[in-house]
């Protein structure tokens, strides 16, 4: 069986080749009948030299392959001005015309077939590999007889990264609440790797006591810049600047820079102007989140916001935003006191 990990997220490609090594038993002995290949150094000789060789006493042989394809594709391309081989007609070239690369992908198109049923050829690559890409080409016919597998690694996309977190944190034997899930995505984003240590964290933390809550992730995660923007906003929206103030006393506290700051609420009101406008034409949460690229729950908590709001208001807001910018970046007033007065200015506007 041969299988392409090719993507960038480390945790989806890390879990899989675990599943695989544990599939060779005890790993005393998983280690006997296991190789890694430097792809940027290893040949298609020394692939096949150890994909051939048989397990020793293991049911199977893994070999696992990094980076090959990447260093490939590179030499190709850099090959004495030639085309990338990829998009060339060169069914017809003899090898003598084929640069040493693209005669060593050869050699390996015509290896793949012919791996041993009892070896599970593993090539990782930290990128996509695209797919017109020949050796890409040939895994998919490989995969159409059951003979190869090919796995993207890369994280959901933002509006799906909550869901994702959710179901991760019941595998672990955890719950987590749909508003602290959020949180959660919107602070550390697609980094898997990083969002797996963080749940651990908060399980731990909760020991037991309950779903995981947003007042858990803002205490124990420190990137939840961004929903405490989502307060201060919310806030805003509700003319409470008391509460809007102390938000922006607290981001300011964490280390939030001005720019920073303005940007992201910035951002806030722009989802607003966008749910506000599409609220109008009569859809849901779900169908408004899909069009603007957010997940439904902060699209619904935009939605609530909206209430506090007309578009003209919106657009004024707009134009406050713009004249902060331009007082911060030419330096007429200091920054916090320019952040304090167009808060305090939109929760008086109205």
């Amino acid at each position: 069986m041969i299988t392409l990990l090719h993507g960038p997220d480390d945790l989806l490609r890390s879990e899989h080749l675990a599943t695989l090594r544990a599939a060779l038993g005890p790993a005393e002995m998983a280690d006997l009948s296991m190789t890694w290949l430097d792809g940027r150094r290893t040949t298609v000789g020394e692939i096949r030299h150890h994909a051939d060789a048989m397990p020793f006493l293991t049911p199977r042989r893994l070999v696992v392959v990094e980076g090959y394809l990447a260093q490939l594709r590179r030499r190709i391309r850099s090959g004495k001005g030639k085309q990338d081989e990829d998009e060339r007609d060169d069914e017809n070239d003899t090898p003598e015309n084929l640069s040493a690369a693209a005669q060593d992908r050869e050699q390996l198109l015509a290896y793949l077939p012919d791996v041993p049923d009892t070896t599970d050829l593993i090539l990782v690559e930290a990128t996509p590999v695209p797919g017109n890409d020949k050796v890409v080409k040939a895994l998919k016919r490989l995969a159409e007889q059951g003979q190869a597998a090919l796995v993207v690694c890369d994280a959901p996309e933002d509006r799906d990264l909550p869901a994702w977190i959710i179901d991760r944190t019941r595998r672990k034997g955890g719950e987590i609440e749909p508003a602290a899930a959020y949180d959660l995505a919107t602070s550390v984003g697609r980094n898997l790797m990083l969002l797996d240590n963080e749940l651990n964290k908060l399980i731990s933390y909760r020991g037991g006591a309950g779903p995981i809550r947003k007042a858990d992730v803002r205490l124990m995660t420190p990137y939840t810049q961004e929903a405490s923007i989502f307060d201060m906003v919310d806030a805003i929206g509700q003319r409470n600047s008391a509460e809007a103030a102390r938000l922006l006393r607290e981001l300011e506290r964490d280390g939030a820079a001005p720019l920073y700051l303005l940007a992201m609420i910035t951002r806030q009101f722009r989802i607003l102007v966008q749910v506000t406008d599409l609220q109008g034409s009569g859809l849901n949460k779900y169908e408004i989140g899909s069009k603007i690229g957010l997940h439904h729950f902060p699209t619904g908590k935009a939605m609530q916001q909206s209430r506090n709001w007309h578009m003209a208001d919106l657009l004024d807001a707009y134009d406050r935003l713009l004249e902060t910018d331009l007082t911060i970046k030419t330096g007429k007033l200091p920054d916090d006191l320019a952040l304090d007065l167009l808060v305090l200015g939109l929760c008086e506007a109205r």
